[in-house]
């Protein structure tokens, strides 16, 4: 049978949107293309909101729902629809944001990611980190890497997610996914029990507190390939984010782990596309390098550009050089290039004269 809320999926999947949102006391919104706009005009109640989400919900995570204000799953309205389903309470009462997840598994071609990122799927250890804000497509470019290796390696990769997005079918390796709370209880749960289970790549879905980010670079050293995401928009501020996890007094052993371990950063943010609807990835790469290493036990973080910068014939990308490129292909504005780089000086040029204007009273 039929759930209430499909007609809203569909709805979401035929707009080519990624997020629905409904929420008590507003009219139903979904995400296309970076922009919020309305499905239908009409304000949701408490009896629709319960309709439209207590049916899709696990019993047991709906009475969490209820008595606690949160719940994390993922629904599959049919074989071509899987979504990542958030519940929460707000101010208004109920409301819940859902992700589509594609089913099928984009490769790296497809994504048109920079080639060099086949690179980390080769390695036999260390840890290797995806970064960028919610919604920067972090998820879709880790699936297609671990795709990569289980098409062309035999490993066995162990994936603990909250929940589990893209479900990946056992190739030339022997790919294992659990979900937490459901298949075990925490991140760092699921990542102690993989040192015991003859792993050769674990992936943990969200690296978001101190246990969960001490035992990945425990398992990195010990000689796990380790795949780990950070809601970081750069190589610098994803170092920093680690160390910055540790207590004053362990910072400087972190340091010394992190820069024994680290083989990489892979930064990704999303930009609006100004040639076609639709957006498009931009990348800021790092490749651990001795170089790399002594500025992480050093602390010198504010370095690391001028090593990526300097480090383009080995693979390395910057984040600004990226969006340079996209700028200058014609698939981004200057105003989309101008809000997202680092250095916004490089690209304020460009900004119509009134944009310009208000860059400049801004003093960006």
């Amino acid at each position: 049978m039929e759930n209430r809320i499909d007609r809203y999926f569909r709805a979401l999947v035929e707009n080519g949107g990624s997020d629905l949102h409904l929420s008590e006391g507003m009219p139903p919104k979904m995400r296309v293309h970076g922009d919020i706009e309305p499905i239908e005009d009409i304000i949701l109640t408490r009896e629709d909101m319960v309709e439209l989400m207590e049916p899709i919900c696990p019993p047991k995570l709906w009475k969490e729902f209820v008595e606690g204000g949160d719940a994390d799953f993922a629904y599959e309205m049919d074989e071509s629809s899987r979504f990542r389903c958030n519940y929460m309470k707000q101010q208004r009462g109920y409301c819940c944001v859902f992700r589509l997840i594609p089913t099928k598994i984009l490769t790296m071609e497809q994504l048109n990611v920079p080639e060099q990122i086949k690179r980390f799927g080769e390695m036999r250890s260390g840890l290797v980190l995806v970064t960028g804000p919610t919604g920067s497509g972090k998820s879709t470019t880790l699936a297609a890497l671990i795709d990569y290796i289980n098409t062309n390696f035999s490993r066995h990769i162990i994936t603990v997610e909250e929940p589990i997005e893209f479900v990946h079918p056992s190739k030339k390796s022997i790919i294992t996914q659990r979900e937490v709370p459901s298949n075990c209880p925490t991140f760092a749960d699921g990542l102690r029990a993989s040192l015991r289970e003859d792993t050769d790549i674990v992936l943990v879905g969200e690296m978001r507190d101190l246990e969960t980010i001490s035992l990945a670079l425990t398992a990195a050293e010990t000689g796990l390939l380790v795949f780990g995401t950070l809601h970081t928009n750069n190589a610098r501020k994803t170092v920093d984010r680690i160390i910055d996890v540790f207590p004053a007094e362990q910072q400087a052993q972190a340091r010394t782990m992190l820069a024994g371990s680290l083989r990489g950063v892979v930064a990704q943010l999303l930009m609006k596309r100004c040639d076609k609807p639709g957006r498009v990835a931009v990348n800021e790469i790092l490749f651990a390098t001795p170089a790399v290493a002594s500025i992480i036990r050093e602390g010198a973080t504010q370095k690391l550009a001028d090593v990526i910068i300097g480090g383009k014939g080995m693979g390395m990308q910057f984040m600004d050089d990226a969006i340079w490129q996209k700028l200058q292909q014609g698939l981004v504005s200057p105003q989309e290039a101008y809000m997202k780089a680092i250095d916004k000086a490089r690209f304020k040029n460009f900004l119509p004269p009134d944009q310009a204007a208000l860059a400049n009273a801004g003093g960006a």
